[in-house]
């Protein structure tokens, strides 16, 4: 941007607001990429957003001088590649919105408008944290304060999300002891692995961090501030062959995220400690007793009214399938669920 782009911007068109940043899609978006990302969609790119006035009457205009006046290379790397979304690879990828709509497509979310409690729920995390993340170069149209917004969950949406994850880990936490002591080990390893998914995704939460994708979401992790506390006895659940070392690996990290809950002072303090589940031989932290605190402590009518319901989390909670998380349109249909 401060070499080429912005200096052809400012000679064509010196009168022109602009916002420019590279947000949205992309491991180098969220600083994550390796010289093992640059064999594909890989290389210098930017994002121009233009008032919409502007944009009607210029997005065309703006676009094709660009094309006219890149280089075909900046510093060894070719300007125009393709990306998967496009497959074409005589395209730059200096790319003209309007914040407003990059948004809705982006977010599947009108951010002029009032953010209901569904409108942040249907909004997968990796979204979130690339829109939040990047680098905004020049900021003339004000993108910082919408980043500032969608920066975190309000408060009692924030406590809906929390409650839902505590409630997954309840429903699943004695599951681990149960498979494996009828044999079934393999059973017992899968259950295990999704409540380790489950407890990163509770840190996460609690440190108030939108999670990445799957290739990300360990990395991610171990920038933490819980991390170091969280990830050895997580690392050692999934290489446990027993669902008894398993469940040792896991109640510590129940405690710890327990203690966690409390330091928030979110709600009444909740007892720290695992326990036994009912008269069987399994330790477990009773996921659900946090969950319910969280209900408790939320005041947004909208939002008790969902929590009065199962607790389905956000939209992540809810699928993994990435072709759907990838398409805001599809998610869209899904808004009954929390309505």
């Amino acid at each position: 941007f401060d070499d080429v782009v912005e200096p052809i911007l400012g000679s064509s068109f010196p009168a022109l607001r602009y916002t420019a940043a590279l947000i949205g899609p992309g491991s180098d978006v969220l600083g994550f990429d390796t010289p093992m990302s640059m064999d594909h969609g890989w290389g210098p790119r930017v994002q121009v957003f233009l008032a919409p006035s502007d944009h009607r009457s210029l997005a065309l205009v703006v676009r094709e001088e660009l094309g006219r006046r890149l280089p075909t290379r900046f510093r060894g790397h070719a300007t125009r590649f393709a990306l998967p979304s496009s497959g074409r690879d005589d395209d730059h990828h200096v790319d003209v919105h309007t914040i407003s709509d990059f948004c809705t497509r982006y977010l599947g979310v009108d951010v002029e408008g009032v953010l209901r409690p569904a409108d942040w729920l249907l909004v997968p995390q990796q979204r979130l944290r690339s829109f939040v993340g990047g680098r905004v170069f020049r900021d003339d149209l004000d993108l910082a304060s919408l980043r500032e917004r969608l920066s975190w969950y309000p408060h009692d949406v924030w406590l809906y999300v929390l409650a839902s994850a505590w409630s997954r880990i309840g429903e699943d936490e004695h599951l681990c002891g149960r498979a494996g002591h009828v044999g079934d080990e393999v059973g017992s390893g899968i259950v295990a692995a999704r409540l380790v998914r489950d407890v990163m995704r509770l840190a996460f939460l609690m440190e108030r961090r939108y999670a990445p994708y799957a290739k990300w979401f360990g990395t991610a992790f171990r920038e933490l501030q819980s991390a170091e506390a969280l990830h050895g006895g997580l690392a050692d659940v999934l290489a446990a062959p027993t669902w008894t070392r398993r469940e040792a690996a896991l109640v510590p990290a129940y405690e710890y995220l327990a203690r966690m809950h409390n330091d928030l002072d979110l709600t009444e303090p909740v007892d720290a400690h695992a326990r036994a589940f009912h008269d069987r031989p399994f330790r477990v932290i009773g996921g659900e007793r946090f969950a319910e605190a969280l209900k408790r402590a939320m005041r947004d009518d909208e939002v008790r009214r969902l929590a009065g319901r199962r607790l389905l989390g956000n939209i992540d909670f809810v699928t993994d399938n990435t072709d759907l998380l990838e398409d805001p349109a599809r998610i869209a249909c899904l808004r009954h669920l929390y309505e």
